[in-house]
């Protein structure tokens, strides 16, 4: 077997691996949640015998395994379950909430990945002048941000002191783009903000490794300019190192999109989840971290097979 064929099957049977060990920790992350569904659902009307009603009608009545394998089986089937809240099928639930997740994690890549190669680029350029050091000072600063500090820092600054932009990012379906677009501009600023910082230092060290191969002294000594250089000689082979930087990034932006979406209040995925814990909805809060491990896992398997087809000594076994 090819090289590169025995990698990919290696790091697809450790994702679905992986996968099995998350829904192993979701389901029993929800089972050792406190208190019980069934009087969380009836509230002050919960005298026993309807509490053994209602867990017997959802089925929390069996052992935890048998209910285990039973969810385990409907998600093969596409099948998430039903709402414990308002009876509705899961799926129906995520459908809108995860397509506006993904919106507001694709605008932020559109803007955050070429801005952040950019940067990598001008900090390789002018290493070590004071636009490097300026460069790598304030992505440090991002870096250390979390982001639910600059969320409100950006609401403070542009609803409140300077009325620029809304603090709630309220969209719905068939809302147009530009006013789509306008309504999650702090959202996507905030998700850029360490996005960015992450991905330009990591894109400035990939092409700086690669500033060190005798071939780039060689186009140096032959009086190349370094802009040329960086371009023309550098960057192409430091793209397999940011690749994989930049696909790790898009799996954090959808997984991170989390605290950004409860602190904007926007109508995605994440704020779906945050509400269902708080109504002790089981299937919904498991059907979302689901979703949220599938997509990391996905997006990082992603950037693996990226990594292996990039690497020229895998293409070109001695």
């Amino acid at each position: 077997m090819h090289p590169i064929v025995a990698l990919i099957a290696r790091r697809l049977a450790l994702g679905v691996l992986s996968l099995w060990a998350v829904s192993l920790l979701i389901f029993a992350g929800t089972e050792i949640l406190p208190g019980d569904v069934a009087e969380a659902m009836l509230g002050q009307s919960a005298t026993p015998e309807a509490v053994a009603a209602i867990r017997r009608e959802l089925g929390l009545d069996r052992p935890a395994w048998e209910r285990y394998l039973d969810w385990l089986a409907g998600m093969l089937r596409g099948d998430l379950g039903t709402s414990y809240a308002n009876r509705m099928p899961v799926v129906a639930l995520v459908g809108d909430r995860l397509a506006n997740t993904l919106f507001l994690a694709s605008v932020a890549a559109a803007v955050a990945v070429p801005l952040a190669i950019l940067l990598g680029i001008v900090a390789v350029r002018w290493r070590e002048t004071p636009v490097d050091r300026l460069l790598s000072a304030m992505t440090l600063s991002a870096i250390s941000m979390p982001e639910f500090f600059v969320g409100y820092a950006l609401i403070f600054l542009f609803a409140v002191t300077w009325p620029l932009a809304s603090p709630i990012a309220a969209v719905h379906p068939g809302m147009a783009l530009p006013d789509r677009l306008a309504a999650v501009a702090l959202p996507v600023v905030t998700l850029a903000f360490v996005t960015v910082a992450h991905m330009m230092r990591m894109t400035r060290a990939a092409i700086l490794n690669v500033m060190e191969s005798p071939y780039i002294e060689t186009a140096e000594l032959k009086g190349l300019a370094r802009t040329r250089i960086v371009l023309r000689h550098a960057l192409p082979n430091a793209l397999s190192p940011i690749i994989n930087v930049v696909v790790i990034n898009l799996a954090y932006l959808v997984v991170g999109v989390v605290v950004v979406e409860v602190v904007f209040v926007y109508p995605g995925l994440g704020q779906l989840m945050v509400d269902a814990v708080a109504k002790r909805d089981v299937p919904l809060v498991q059907a979302c971290g689901m979703i949220f491990a599938a997509t990391y896992v996905l997006l990082n398997l992603t950037a693996d097979v990226l990594a292996i087809l990039t690497n020229p000594r895998l293409r070109h076994p001695r």
